[in-house]
């Protein structure tokens, strides 16, 4: 079984920039897309970014022009370069592998908490 375990988060000012990383611990099969998510209390999780094996990067509207996802396929890793934050943001950061196979075969990660505050 192959883990997901995010890193970097913590306290960032408003207007602060902070970069988040999500490292798998082997290979992961079937491999489609990268991809970090957040989630407020109470809320439902919400798509941020997504890379694909082939570097293909989306982003939510919310994000377009302050973050950037990047991928190093040689150390199984994802990070989120993020800039400009709004206090709105302070979430709950998760990283998910999506696969060709999808259901139980996606992966996530335990989450890693962004505290957007002066």
């Amino acid at each position: 079984q192959v883990n997901l375990v995010e890193s970097g988060g913590g306290l960032v000012q408003p207007g602060g920039s902070l970069r988040l990383s999500c490292a798998a611990s082997g290979t992961i099969l079937s491999l489609y897309a990268m991809c970090w998510y957040r989630q407020a209390p109470g809320k439902q999780r919400e798509l941020v970014a997504t890379i694909t094996i082939r570097g293909g990067t989306t982003y939510a509207e919310f994000v377009k022009g302050r973050f950037t996802i990047s991928a190093d396929n040689a150390k199984n890793t994802v990070d989120l370069q993020m800039n400009r934050w709004k206090p709105e943001e302070t979430d709950v950061y998760y990283c998910n592998a999506l696969t060709f196979l999808g259901g139980k075969y996606d992966l996530w990660g335990q989450g890693t908490q962004v505290t957007v505050s002066s």
